[in-house]
């Protein structure tokens, strides 16, 4: 047998670390590898090699925890649109483009939040070939039928045992819901993308409401490390905003994660007076007030991506509303998902509207480290578009002029003209990097302290933020550089991340 080579010890000399979790807003210090994680300075220093990070920023590695990387409907998503977009890049890459491009962008932990429990073990298959990075899933548990069943009959113990068992035969790290009940309206001839917390399930004494609180208890209970995962009822509506309302609502005093809150945040409809626009504020003021819950964005930025989601029913509405071919899979299973391209326009009302909305959450979150930057890749845009957003917040000046650029109506009516903030380097730190990695449950990645694994990324400071998040000077993956000035260095292979459900 060949003896493994040794892991490399090293010091970062002199970078400025920005470390929000060890309260470390750009101190110059030294940081210690050893054998892939961060160490405390050693007594004897000798043997460590020196790499000079003077002028440069130090931050831990990126965590994306809601992306969409593998599976089915990733694969059918690549068969839709094979060419490259208009700036070059395809809207979805093949796997080992995924690592590498995360890798080369600063990111060294992905997660894909919707795989079927049916397709886990294809999605392992898949990350298997993803390079670099740790990665997981979260599985659509809430979709299996056994699942709705036990929840409709209040067999909370049942619930526990298949959610637990879902979660170890597919390796999992979460439970996701994506429209909760859906599938089940449509599959009964009724519209899936339309309907309220509290309408009962076709055939059941179970409303959707019910159902997300029997799966959070489950989730709960079963110890997993990420709360559960609720992309909720009515995506993309207008007048959706009461539904992500209704939900909050339904966990008061307990912890859920709110997926792509922009897609669920549109004033208009029946209910609202006025037309389609934002009910970000009153939305952001409840989510504010109620601190066990954490969310993530799903920014929309302007270019050709690809829609893709578990919840089939709002794919089908949208392909119908707008003319553009679409494609489902597996809806003889539980948990099929939607696929279609789309190209958001800056000077479309509805775009520009998501787009605003998008931003405006982001400005209105009283505390960063509840939230997760995202594009719900590649739903929003790509995540090579994440050092845009992040210029987006950090550079009122860059947004304004962005906004001057937008449709006229969306100008005249949208708050976000009036909001000013601006995120800090250490508050951007938060959003990719320590909230993500807390609001997933890894107490080993977004730091940089002692025990942390060595996922480290050094930027070349820059006014231009998208041009300094947009290639990093050198990525660290569990102590291998793996990426330099955008070229790939080393390919180690990432771990796959599976939770360990406590026994129901």
């Amino acid at each position: 047998m060949i003896p493994a080579s040794p892991r490399p010890r090293f010091v970062l000399r002199g970078g400025t670390i920005h470390d929000p979790l060890h309260d470390r807003d750009g101190v110059i210090d030294d940081l210690w590898i050893d054998d892939g994680m961060i160490v405390p300075r050693p007594v004897i220093t000798a043997g460590f090699t020196v790499v000079d990070a003077t002028g440069l920023v130090v931050m831990p590695g990126g965590v994306d925890l809601h992306s969409h990387i593998a599976g089915p409907k990733v694969n059918l998503g690549r068969r839709l649109t094979p060419s490259p977009a208009a700036d070059g890049r395809h809207a979805v890459p093949t796997i080992d483009a995924t690592g590498c491009l995360y890798a080369a962008l600063g990111y060294t932990t992905v997660f894909d939040a919707a795989i079927a429990t049916s397709a886990a073990r294809l999605a392992h298959l898949e990350l298997d070939d993803l390079p670099i990075l740790d990665k997981g899933i979260y599985l659509l548990a809430g979709d299996d039928q056994r699942v709705i069943d036990a929840a409709a009959s209040g067999d909370d113990a049942a619930i526990r045992r298949l959610v637990g068992a879902a979660i170890e035969a597919g390796r999992g790290w979460a439970v996701k819901v994506a429209n909760p009940g859906g599938n089940l309206f449509w599959r009964y001839g009724r519209r899936g993308d339309h309907h309220d917390l509290d309408t009962p399930l076709p055939g059941l004494a179970l409303t959707p409401r019910g159902l997300l609180d029997r799966l959070a208890t489950a989730v709960d209970a079963l110890a997993l490390p990420h709360p559960l995962h609720i992309h909720t009822a009515n995506l993309g509506l207008p007048g959706n905003w009461r539904t992500l309302d209704e939900t909050m609502r339904t966990f008061e005093g307990r912890r859920a994660h709110l997926a792509h809150v922009q897609f669920h945040s549109y004033t208009g409809g029946d209910l609202d007076e006025g037309s389609f626009g934002s009910g970000v504020e009153p939305l952001a003021e409840r989510f504010n007030a109620q601190p066990g819950l954490t969310l993530d964005v799903g920014q929309v930025l302007f270019g050709d991506t690809v829609a893709m989601t578990g919840d089939s029913e709002a794919a089908a509405h949208l392909a119908h509303a707008t003319g553009v071919p679409w494609a489902s899979h597996d809806q003889h299973l539980a948990g099929g998902c939607g696929v279609m391209p789309i190209r958001y326009r800056e000077k479309s009302l509805i775009h520009a509207w998501q787009w605003a909305i998008g931003l405006e959450w982001y400005l209105r979150l009283a505390d960063p480290w509840r939230a997760a930057l995202s594009t719900d890749h590649p739903n929003g845009a790509h995540f090579l578009a994440y050092p845009l957003l992040m210029k987006l917040l950090g550079d009122e000046p860059f947004r304004r002029e962005a906004f001057a650029r937008i449709h006229p109506a969306v100008r005249n009516r949208s708050p976000l003209g009036g909001l000013t903030r601006e995120y800090s380097l250490q508050e951007l730190c938060i959003l990719t990097r320590a909230a993500p990695a807390r609001i997933a449950g890894l107490p080993h990645k977004g730091h940089l302290g002692p025990g942390a694994d060595a996922d480290v990324v050094l930027y070349r400071p820059d006014a231009d933020l998208a041009r300094m998040f947009a290639v990093p000077a050198r990525v660290y993956k569990g102590g291998d550089l793996v990426a330099e000035d955008g070229e790939i260095r080393a390919r180690p292979r990432g771990a796959v991340m599976a939770a360990t459900p406590t026994p129901a």
